[in-house]
C-alpha cells in the first residue's frame, strides 16, 4: 500500500513570531523555518505503519516556494521514500492546497493520506476535511492511534468529551493528533541518503489546479500586551471589580 503525507513548511515552533510594521502580515526574513510539527507526526506514522509491513511505499508532498525542499528532505529523512514538490510563489490557502492533493490523489492512487490536523502558522485546520470531501474519500480527524489491516483503518481519535474509535475502508484520509506518536530523532546518515532520494517538481498549472486566494487578509496585528495584575484587599473588593470593571459577572 503507498501512502501519501502531506507537508508544510512553516515558522520553527520555538521562534517568536513578529508582525510586519505594515500589518500586512508575518515577517519570516531571516527566521527558522521547519516542518510543521503535526506533519512531522504524520511522517513517523507512516514509516512505523510501514516498518509493520502494512505499507510499502511513502510519498512525501509539500506545496510552496522552492525552499520547500528542505522540508521534503527531512520528510524522506525520517523514513519516506520519494517527494514530491509542487512549487508556487502564490499565497496558498487551504481550498488551494486540497485541490492540488486532490489532483495527486488521483495521479498517485495512495491507499492512505495522512497529515496533520492543522498548521501552526494559520491554525486553519480545514485541508485534510476539504481533501476527503474533494476525494470523495472516508476521513478520520485527530487520529491518536492508527491500525490497518484488511483494507480498512481502525482509528481512535479525540473529541469533547474523551477518545472515539472509528473504523474506515480505505482509501482514506487520516489527519494526526499530538499524542498519536513521538516523531524520531533524526540522523546524519539518514539524512544523507535522503539526498540521493527522488524529488519530483511540479506547477499547479500541470495538475489543472488554480490557486488563486479566494481570501483577502486585511489586516494583522499582535494580540494586546497582558496588563499587570492587582491585589485586593478583600473577596468583596475582587467581587466589585470584576462586576463592574471587567465586567465577566
Amino acid at each position: 500500500m503507498k501512502v501519501l503525507v502531506p507537508v508544510k513548511r512553516v515558522v520553527d515552533y520555538n521562534v517568536k513570531v513578529r508582525v510586519k510594521s505594515d500589518g500586512t502580515g508575518v515577517d519570516i526574513a531571516n527566521v527558522k523555518m521547519s516542518m510543521n510539527p503535526f506533519d512531522e507526526i504524520a511522517v513517523e506514522e507512516a514509516v512505523r505503519l510501514k516498518e509493520k509491513g502494512a505499507v510499502t511505499e511513502i510519498v512525501a508532498v509539500s506545496c510552496g516556494v522552492a525552499q520547500c525542499q528542505e522540508t521534503l528532505r527531512t520528510a524522506m529523512a525520517i523514513g519516506a521514500d520519494r517527494a514530491i514538490l509542487v512549487e508556487t510563489d502564490a499565497e496558498l490557502q487551504p481550498l488551494a492546497v486540497a485541490k492540488l492533493l486532490k489532483a495527486l490523489v488521483d495521479k498517485e492512487q495512495p491507499g492512505l493520506v495522512i497529515l496533520g490536523k492543522q498548521a501552526i502558522d494559520d491554525d486553519c485546520n480545514q485541508t485534510g476535511q476539504m481533501l476527503a470531501a474533494l476525494a470523495g474519500l472516508p476521513q478520520a480527524t485527530f487520529a491518536s492511534k492508527v491500525e490497518v489491516a484488511d483494507g480498512a483503518a481502525t482509528v481512535t481519535r479525540e473529541v469533547d468529551g474523551g477518545l472515539e474509535t472509528l473504523r474506515i475502508t480505505l482509501p482514506a484520509v487520516v489527519t494526526t493528533d499530538l499524542r498519536l506518536n513521538e516523531p524520531r530523532y533524526v540522523t546524519l546518515p539518514n539524512i544523507m541518503k535522503a539526498k540521493k532520494k527522488p524529488l519530483e517538481t511540479l506547477k499547479p498549472a500541470d495538475l489543472g489546479v488554480d490557486v488563486a486566494p479566494r481570501i483577502l487578509t486585511l489586516k494583522v496585528s499582535e494580540p494586546p500586551k497582558r496588563g499587570a495584575g492587582v491585589k485586593v484587599p478583600d473577596v468583596a473588593t475582587l467581587v466589585a471589580r470584576l462586576k463592574n470593571e471587567a465586567k465577566v459577572i
